[in-house]
């Protein structure tokens, strides 16, 4: 009897076993539910839960004020484009005066008037934009006096243009001119000042007179004679252009307007 009341009592404790959770996996719980539940007092981050609700919170959709400001378009520099050769109808078209025929090609490119002489700008033929002011503010300007003569107008001419630039603005001065040795057609840009006129009787007195005043140049390439004697040289960069010479000469004027932009972006 009192075996069977043993073995009765061992089941039912095995029983209750079984049925309740162990004390060891309740607290560890226990402990994970605490360790996630923020104490009386402990400041709760605004971060979205993603990981206990798996839906993000709201995004913040005010759109912020752009601090970039608009950009303007950069001022450009007006430009005194001056040629110089020799005048009259005997040395019109001539290789020496290559620079005149590439500023009347410019003229007739841009769609300016026609060259007229105008005693303020050192009696020279002139050619203005339609408007004034902004891109392509350019000025062309022929010299009316012989090469070796023609730094004087020069002068004169940039001096007066010069006066009409609005306050603390300041204009580029350009000389185009012929350029012996260089292929023909040829163009080339020259921003150093002081450099060797190597020659050439028209930038010798432009440098003599404007002395400080900076210029800079622009070569118009007219080829070579075989001989380099004085005589042969002059004859050669006197005689008139063939048509195939001229419009070699006047095919580069695509070229010199990409020099001119240049320039007017200082």
């Amino acid at each position: 009897m009192l075996e069977h009341e043993e073995e009765d009592r061992r089941e039912v404790e095995v029983e209750d076993l079984v049925k309740a959770p162990p004390a060891q996996t309740t607290s560890r719980r226990s402990k994970r539910r605490a360790k996630h539940t923020p104490r009386e007092g402990t400041p709760v981050s605004d971060a979205p839960e993603e990981a206990q609700d798996g839906v993000s919170a709201p995004k913040n959709n005010k759109r912020r004020k752009s601090t970039v400001e608009p950009m303007t378009a950069a001022r450009t520099i007006p430009l005194l484009i001056c040629s110089v050769g020799n005048p009259g109808s005997s040395y019109a078209n001539t290789l020496h005066s290559a620079g005149h025929t590439v500023v009347n090609r410019l003229a007739e490119h841009l769609g300016y008037s026609g060259l007229r002489k105008e005693r303020e700008l050192g009696n020279g033929l002139v050619a203005r934009p339609p408007s004034s002011g902004g891109a392509g503010d350019w000025t062309l300007w022929q010299s009316t006096s012989y090469m070796n003569e023609s730094g004087k107008g020069v002068k004169a001419a940039y001096t007066s243009w010069a006066k009409h630039m609005p306050t603390g603005e300041e204009g580029r001065l350009v000389v185009v001119h012929d350029e012996l040795e260089k292929p023909l057609g040829a163009v080339t840009l020259k921003l150093t000042q002081g450099a060797s006129a190597k020659g050439h009787n028209g930038l010798k007195s432009i440098m003599s007179v404007i002395r400080d005043t900076p210029f800079v140049r622009i070569g118009i390439g007219i080829g070579r004679p075989e001989s380099r004697s004085p005589d042969d040289v002059a004859r050669f960069v006197l005689k008139k252009m063939t048509p195939a010479e001229k419009a070699k000469i006047e095919g580069g004027i695509e070229d010199v307007i990409a020099k001119l932009r240049q320039l007017e972006k200082g």
